[in-house]
């Protein structure tokens, strides 16, 4: 029992130590004290001489006598009222000592703190902002940071902050700290306006790049104020811009003389007007055009053809107006001589007598890429191969109306400098009843793609194999129809040996495949894809681990390999995987780990994504393959 006990006495020690109902208040004494302390410590922080008694202007000088870029950094993380000013300062007002007499104890012992942009002194040319790191503060941080340094030379933002996102004031920021920015782009900023690209055009005169997507508040005003304080804009980007319309494009064209690359997407109030003139002014230069999505006629391709001169790659894409006269007119204009890659995406005016004019008349073209033309059709492709005489690539997506008889015909009259064929997604690209009298023989074709179409088949796929013996690289991704029975003259008929080859989907081929395929080529595959080849087992490793020396990425992805499969590969001396895909692989499991742990050191991604290893072998493999990329 207590010595207590009992005890009630008069209540003073009771009164001192306990509350009313003996509860302990000593807590709340010291507490009462503590808001004393600090009271009458902000009290007389308020009390003493402070340079945030200072009015702006008076500031504004202080703060721009400060030397070096750590110095500036720790003195915009004083305030917000501090970052403002600092970052009011153009790099031209800062002043600049002579080298101190004294080292700079900023410089030395200043430690980092949480403010990482502005603290940030790593000496990057670019930097990103994406999302939520978007904001006036982060952007007004990096310019001031590089103020001095004027290392910042390239800027992205990639969306915003959805309640502090970057305006005027940060872009503004941005233009008078960083005046040696020579590329910027805008991506999806809604809250900024003319006001801060006029000012990016007043500070940033070697601006050389500028994209602008997504941004509903710039129209031609800033546009043309870029135009006249820009004369080294070589690349101009506008995607989605519904405040754009004709007169910045035609201010970009007249000042902007060194105009190399211009992509229009997406600008509803951007017509003929804007583009001749901005084609007609930049004839010189502009060696690279996309349109797409705009309200353009044939009068626009008129001047393209005609004006183009300097045009080297030119992309028309879901150009809805424009007929088949403006395609003829574009290329009968004969100033399309230097154009080299085109490509027509979505464009229903687009016809076998534009396309072949294109193909006569564009002397230097190497590339012609084809999309959603549902008006070319075979009838064209024989005299596309006759007039295109150094045609290297042909890509046909998604045209309906081309099928293997017009295939066919143009591997027999293309010239000997042609190396790549691409088919996807082409319902007509389907096996015929019967192979024509005479079969081309295409000795310069080194690539072969025939992806995602159904009507594909077998004896199609032999007859390829005939046509084109010096294949290096295949791709047959998505021809489910495919079996050992096509594939396999096709790797017999194969001179030169196979580099890269893509099967990706096709379901129905087996280990016999795989296995006469590293046979013959083993000792030049570099890259195979099974993915989705879901007759695929050990078999096939057991084959690769014998033949192919040269083999360094391989894509097993949802096979049926097993943890067997995997110690085979990992017991090739000879391999030297740099990537490897096991995803999707159900019968690997932890009994891998061991054998994936001791693969080559030149293992430099590792796809282990939806198997049975578990997040603790993982960890493992990590630690035993640091030099690897592991997704799981």
């Amino acid at each position: 029992m207590s010595p207590f006990h009992g005890y009630r006495g008069d209540g003073a020690i009771g009164s001192a130590l306990f509350g009313a109902g003996g509860v302990r208040t000593r807590k709340r004494v010291f507490a009462v004290a503590d808001d004393e302390v600090v009271t009458a410590k902000r009290q007389k922080q308020r009390d003493e001489p402070s340079l945030d008694a200072l009015p702006d202007a008076c500031l504004f000088e202080v703060l721009r006598r400060v030397q070096g870029a750590r110095a500036r950094c720790a003195s915009a993380c004083v305030s917000r009222r501090w970052l403002a000013l600092l970052a009011g300062i153009r790099a031209s007002e800062a002043v600049l000592a002579a080298a101190p007499a004294v080292p700079d104890l900023n410089q030395e012992y200043l430690a980092d703190d949480d403010e990482d942009e502005l603290m940030c002194d790593d000496g990057d040319s670019e930097r990103t902002f994406e999302g939520k790191a978007a904001t006036d503060a982060r952007l007004t941080a990096a310019a001031v940071g590089d103020a001095l340094r004027g290392r910042l030379v390239s800027v992205s933002l990639r969306g915003s902050h959805p309640t502090r996102g970057v305006t005027d004031a940060g872009l503004s920021a941005l233009a008078r700290g960083c005046p040696a920015l020579t590329s910027l782009a805008l991506w999806d900023v809604p809250q900024v306006t003319d006001a801060g690209l006029v000012e990016i055009a007043a500070e940033c005169r070697s601006l050389e790049r500028l994209d602008i997507t997504g941004c509903p508040l710039i129209t031609d005003k800033g546009l043309v104020a870029v135009a006249q304080g820009c004369p080294e804009l070589k690349s101009l980007t506008i995607e989605g811009c519904s405040g754009v319309a004709n007169e910045g494009l035609k201010a970009i064209g007249r000042c902007c003389a060194k105009l190399q690359a211009v992509n229009i997407k997406n600008c509803a109030h951007v017509d003929d007007q804007g583009v001749s003139g901005l084609i007609c002014s930049a004839t010189a230069s502009l060696a690279k055009v996309r349109l797409q999505g705009l309200s353009i006629t044939d009068a626009s391709l008129a001047v393209i053809g005609y004006y183009g001169k300097a045009i080297t790659d030119l992309t028309l894409a879901r150009l809805p107006i424009v007929g088949e006269r403006g395609f003829w007119v574009m290329a009968n204009a004969l100033g399309l001589q230097k154009l080299r890659c085109t490509t027509v995406v979505s464009c229903p005016g687009l016809t076998d007598l534009g396309l072949a004019s294109v193909a006569k008349f564009c002397p230097s073209l190497k590339l012609l890429h084809l999309k959603k033309c549902s008006k070319v059709s075979d009838g064209c492709l024989k005299e596309v191969a006759e007039s295109a005489k150094v045609l290297e690539n042909l890509q046909i997506e998604e045209c309906n109306k081309v099928t293997l008889m017009g295939i066919l015909g143009f591997l027999l009259n293309c010239s000997p400098k042609f190396k790549a064929l691409s088919l996807v997604k082409c319902i007509g690209i389907k096996d015929i009843c019967s192979a024509p009298a005479q079969l081309p023989v295409c000795k310069s074709l080194r690539s072969l793609t025939i992806k995602d179409c159904p009507g594909f088949t077998d004896a199609s796929l032999a007859m390829v194999g005939m046509i084109c013996p010096q294949l290096e690289n295949v791709n047959l991704s998505g021809l489910g129809a495919v079996t050992d029975n096509g594939f396999l003259p096709l790797i017999k008929s194969s001179e030169s040996g196979l580099v890269k080859v893509d099967l990706n989907g096709c379901e129905n081929l087996t280990d016999a495949a795989v296995s006469a395929l590293v046979k013959a080529h083993g000792s030049s595959l570099a890259h195979l894809s099974l993915e989705g080849c879901s007759k695929i087992t050990d078999a096939s490793l057991f084959a690769i681990s014998e033949s192919c020396s040269q083999l360094a990425e391989l894509d097993l992805s949802n096979c049926m390999v097993s943890d067997y499969g995997v110690a085979v590969l990992s017991s090739a001396k000879q391999l030297k995987l740099r990537v490897l895909s096991l995803s999707g692989c159900m019968m690997v499991t932890q009994k891998s780990v061991p054998f994936l742990g001791s693969m080559s050191s030149s293992l430099e991604g590792l796809n282990l994504q939806f198997n049975f290893i578990g997040n603790r072998n993982i960890a493992s493999l990590e630690k035993q393959l640091w030099r690897c990329d592991i997704l799981a």
